[in-house]
């Protein structure tokens, strides 16, 4: 439902939307900023705030909100009003996919197969949102004299109050706080000592402060953000098929396959990490797919089955699941820490989404040329996907260099624990043949 609320917008921009609210200029692009804004001034405090509220409650609070301004969109007049929604919209979403990625109780071979299948829902969810928009606009659009764009704002809207319900019954919270109606006693014992054993510190037993902070910058956010950019085109397939005369349908229905492709490959990437317990093979390596479409994209082709191909499999470099699980690994031991980063690569990424689409994907650009073709956008993820590649890279090496200084500083305790053993030991001894001369003395003299 979050993926289908805030990837509505372009199943409804193509759908009629850009017509009523009178859409000729950058204003799409700019709802996508106002969203994205949203999202990422909230995404931190939100997250940190989940480490020490009930998850169940807090996220429920969040997901209601992003109901209601889902289904105020219905009635917006003009694009101003949608300014406002969609940045509401980012502001309440913001927090749910951190915080649900911050997992306590797996480990390395459980932990990148589950944020999989928990991301791949939002595939499935924006996959969705084109045929639902296809069936709206078949079926509903012009009843009650409300438009078929609208409509799905409506519908999106009442499907999300019973999920958010659904969320506030069955979510487990953490090990150390849950009341899951579903657990017992024993599995709820079984989840905590599993956390523990884990090495993963529970609300409350860290402080935040700045140090931490600078541990936070110190780590690899560099490398998600690139990648993150640089999944932009696929935003745009709708746009181009619009352009390209395919019809309403056709431009709701098709793109949504490119999402199925997508969740397909989140699904193997999760669980081939897994099953390999490699990380940085499952980074490396879809994203060094991603230099074929979007290098198709960047040159554009006269071919418009290449371009056609070029986005169907531009998702298929998606791998956020297995990123978030090395994350996750790396910070086992720090909640707190934890939780800053994830929402941080999150946040920062779609800081950076708030303003870079304005530059590079400007919709007076599509106008100019007569087609979207963006001379500017598709060169520039294929740049920041080459960029990212090497990012990753560097990141592997980091890994591998604070690995190995553990392993030595292990070393080096366990030589000085052993040491200090057979120094006490040597003392013993001392005092103990000291003691048995004086005995010794003392039975002569008797």
């Amino acid at each position: 439902m979050r993926y289908l609320d805030s990837a509505n917008l372009a199943n409804a921009y193509v759908s009629g939307m850009k017509e009523d609210l009178a859409m000729n200029g950058n204003q799409y692009t700019y709802m996508g900023t106002f969203y994205t804004i949203g999202y990422a001034l909230f995404q931190i405090p939100g997250t940190l705030a989940v480490t020490r509220v009930r998850p169940s409650v807090f996220l429920f609070v969040n997901e209601i909100g992003w109901g209601i301004f889902t289904f105020a969109q219905a009635g917006a007049r003009t694009y101003n009003q949608m300014y406002a929604f969609r940045f509401m919209v980012g502001a309440f979403e913001a927090s749910f996919f951190p915080s649900i990625l911050c997992a306590e109780a797996y480990t390395k071979h459980e932990l990148a197969k589950r944020i999989a299948i928990f991301h791949l829902s939002g595939s499935l969810g924006t996959s969705f949102g084109g045929y639902l928009q296809a069936a709206v606009y078949t079926t509903l659009d012009g009843v009650h004299g409300i438009a078929g764009w609208r409509w799905l704002f409506i519908v999106c809207g009442c499907m999300t109050a019973p999920c958010a319900i659904g969320l506030l019954v069955a979510l487990p919270d953490l090990p150390s706080n849950t009341r899951a109606w579903y657990l017992s006693q024993d599995e709820r014992k079984f989840a905590l000592e599993r956390a523990i054993t884990l090495g993963k510190s529970q609300p409350g037993e860290k402080s935040l402060d700045w140090t931490l902070v600078k541990r936070m910058f110190s780590s690899w956010i560099l490398g998600y953000v690139l990648y993150g950019s640089s999944c932009q085109n696929t935003s745009y397939f709708a746009i181009w098929m619009k352009s390209a005369g395919y019809n309403v349908v056709e431009r709701n229905v098709i793109p949504s396959c490119s999402y199925l492709i997508s969740a397909l490959c989140i699904f193997l990437w999760g669980f081939g990490s897994d099953l390999t317990g490699s990380r940085f093979a499952f980074v490396f390596g879809p994203l060094f797919y991603g230099l074929l479409p979007t290098g198709i994209l960047a040159f554009w082709p006269k071919n418009e089955k290449l371009i056609l191909f070029a986005f169907m499999t531009g998702g298929v470099q998606l791998m956020t699941a297995v990123f978030f699980t090395w994350a996750n690994e790396l910070l086992v031991d720090d909640n707190e820490l934890r939780a800053l980063t994830i929402s941080s690569m999150n946040g920062l990424q779609y800081s950076v989404s708030a303003w870079l689409p304005i530059i590079i994907f400007p919709q007076t650009m599509a106008l100019m040329y007569r087609a979207p073709t963006f001379r500017r956008g598709f060169p520039g993820t294929f740049g920041l996907v080459i960029a990212g590649l090497i990012a990753i890279v560097g990141i592997k090496l980091l890994a591998d260099r604070d690995k190995r200084r553990a392993t030595r500083r292990a070393i080096l305790q366990n030589s000085s624990d052993e040491s200090s053993i057979r120094k006490e030991s040597s003392i013993d001894g001392d005092i103990t043949a000291a003691e048995r001369r004086e005995e010794d003395s003392e039975a002569e003299k008797i």
